[in-house]
């Protein structure tokens, strides 16, 4: 990913979140030295990650799957690079955070061998109030 690729990932940002990132959060996280990821399918973006490495640990920082193509087995899909990528440049955990209310998202990080280690207290905006991340690692 770079920032010319960054109007269609807003585009699935902006329809996947209620609370989306801004385009200066991409754009700032790409030029402190994450990596984003897209997603493709015959040349139709279906979704995206960014990663921030920190020494030896991989941060999940934003991932995201356009909603026409949520529940289609995307999501593993793209977890699965993720963690390839990981293990490919020998990074000892991936961390990422997760609204406790995405029980799909919360699902699928469990199911690969991700594991809850803490909450962050009223992390998350949302409709009327806020509500907590689930801290997750995933030991490689």
């Amino acid at each position: 990913m770079t920032e010319q690729h960054l109007s269609e990932v807003m585009a699935i940002e902006q329809s996947a979140f209620t609370h989306p990132w801004s385009l200066q959060n991409f754009k700032d996280s790409l030029r402190s030295g994450s990596i984003g990821l897209i997603m493709y399918q015959e040349r139709l973006s279906l979704g995206y990650t960014v990663l921030m490495p920190v020494i030896d640990e991989l941060h999940i920082l934003n991932f995201a799957i356009t909603p026409l193509k949520q529940h289609q087995g995307f999501g593993q899909k793209l977890l699965e690079e993720v963690i390839d990528f990981a293990r490919q440049r020998h990074f000892k955990d991936i961390y990422l955070e997760v609204r406790e209310e995405n029980v799909t998202a919360h699902h699928l990080y469990l199911t690969n061998g991700f594991t809850e280690i803490g909450r962050r207290k009223g992390y998350y905006p949302k409709a009327g109030g806020r509500e907590d991340a689930i801290v997750m690692r995933k030991y490689l």
